[in-house]
Order: C-alpha cells, then structure tokens, then sequence
C-alpha cells in the first residue's frame, strides 16, 4: 500500500523511516522472545521503547507534513495518507501493547504513556501512568491520541509566542529606524547651524573690515578738509596782509611832505613872458 501512495519527497522520506524503524521494532521483539536474563530484557525494552517514541515523533511529523499538503492533493489521495496514517498509529500502538505484555511479564506492573520529547526519567511521565491490565488497545489509541493534540496545543502556543516576539522585534526595529532618522536629521541640522554660524562670522570680520576702512577714510577726509582750511586762512591773512600795506603805500604817496618833495626835486618852467624881460 504505501508504494501505491502518491507522495512528495519529504513525505516518503519521513515514512520510509518510519518504516524502518517498525521493521526493527519487529526484530527487537523478536529478539526479546529469545531472551532469558531479565537485566538483558530490560535494556532491550528501553532501546525498544526509544524506537517508539521515534516512531510517535515521525507519525507527528508526517501528519504535520500531511496537512500542510492537503490542500494541493486530491480528496483520494489525502484519504490514502489518512488511512496510512492511522495504519501507522495502530501498528505503533500494537507494539506498544507487546512492550505492555514483555513488561507485565518482568515484573513491571504499569506502563508509561508515551510523550513526545519525554523520557522515562522525566517526572511529568510518571504523572500519566496507568496500570496495564485496565487498558485496552482503543484507550491507549485514545490516549496516544489526547497526547498528540495536547503536543500540538503546545506546538501552536509556541508559534502565537514566536509570532508576538517577532512582531515586538519589528516594533523595536520600526522604532529604532525612526530614532536613527531623527539623529540623522538633528545631525545635518547642527552642520547647517555650524556652516551659518562660521557665514555669520565671515560677515563679521568683513564689516569690521569695512568699518576700519571706512574710519581711515573719514579720518583722512578730515585732514584734507583741515589743510584746505588752513590754506584758505592763510591765503586770506596774505590778502589782508597785502592789502593792509598797499594801503599804507598809497597813504605814504598821497602825503603832502612828499608832494613837496616831488615838487623841488621837479620845478615848473617859467611863463614865456617872464623869460624874455
């Protein structure tokens, strides 16, 4: 029947090994028939007992695989894997009645409940023990079945956990984006600041440029202005100067001491008549 199936890689992967491990569970039991020495049996129990909770775990798995699958295969080839399925969990729990059996003839009158991931030293198993005798093959399937969707409870509340962390790491890097931004804008903000306040500065230093120029200049303007002024009143003190002494020289010339100095040193000629007497 199985290779009948129509089955992705994966699948057959996980079910070819699922396979195996029934033919050495079938071998060990087998086995086991032979043995006499209760310690050797024991041992041989518990490896037995490991290959079953492989077993469970790759069932889990390719009903996992199976699901996600489903909807991708037709309704006739989704009922085949079913009903492989439940082959499966039946053969496992036959296996785990014989395990029952061997251990009921050992001495050992309870039978642990297989748990996924849990071992026979692990305290949560002891909790889910039940005597051998009062199961039947239907309640250990009920109870194989019960743990596997508690399993698979725990399997989704794990995920709704993951799912919450990522989404809170993608909030925290949403925000630490946003800040990153901002300290990148407050930065170009300060080197704007900077290059306007060195601008600032620049302009600074040339208006006092401007103004010391401006200063000197003035300065300059006003000695010239004060040498023009001094040349004026210099030009005007000569002025009256000269004009104050061509004054006194016409004075000197209109006085009557030298009219009759001029007179004597020129005198008048004498009438004609006045000669010739």
């Amino acid at each position: 029947m199985a290779t009948d199936l129509q089955m992705t890689p994966q699948l057959e992967q996980i079910h070819g090994e699922i396979r195996d491990n029934f033919r050495a569970l079938a071998n060990g039991f087998q086995k086991l028939d032979k043995i006499k020495d209760p310690n050797r049996q024991s041992k041989q129990l518990e490896e037995l007992t490991g290959r079953m909770r492989e077993c469970k775990r790759l069932i889990k798995e390719f009903d996992r695989e199976m699901k996600d699958e489903e909807r991708g295969n037709p309704p006739e080839v989704n009922k085949q894997l079913n009903d492989e399925k439940q082959s499966m969990v039946k053969e496992l729990n036959s296996y785990v009645a014989l395990r029952k059996t061997f251990m009921s003839s050992l001495g050992n009158k309870r039978l642990e409940l297989f748990d996924m991931g849990a071992g026979a030293s692990d305290p949560t198993a002891d909790d889910n023990v039940q005597v051998a005798s009062s199961m039947s093959n239907q309640e250990l399937i009920q109870a194989g079945n019960k743990t596997m969707d508690e399993t698979d409870q725990t399997i989704e509340r794990s995920k709704q956990v993951v799912a919450q962390t990522i989404e809170v790491g993608t909030g925290t890097a949403v925000t630490l984006k946003g800040q990153t931004d901002q300290m990148g804008r407050i930065v170009n903000e300060l080197d704007t600041i900077q290059f306007s306040i060195k601008k600032a500065s620049q302009l600074v230093k040339e208006i006092g440029r401007q103004v010391a120029t401006d200063k000197c200049i003035m300065l300059f303007l006003f000695l010239i202005v004060c040498g023009v002024i001094a040349i004026i009143i210099v030009k005007v003190c000569i002025l009256s100067r000269l004009s104050f002494m061509t004054l006194n020289f016409c004075n000197v010339l209109n006085s009557p001491a030298l009219i009759e100095l001029k007179g004597e040193m020129n005198p008048k000629p004498a009438p004609s008549g006045v000669a010739q007497r």
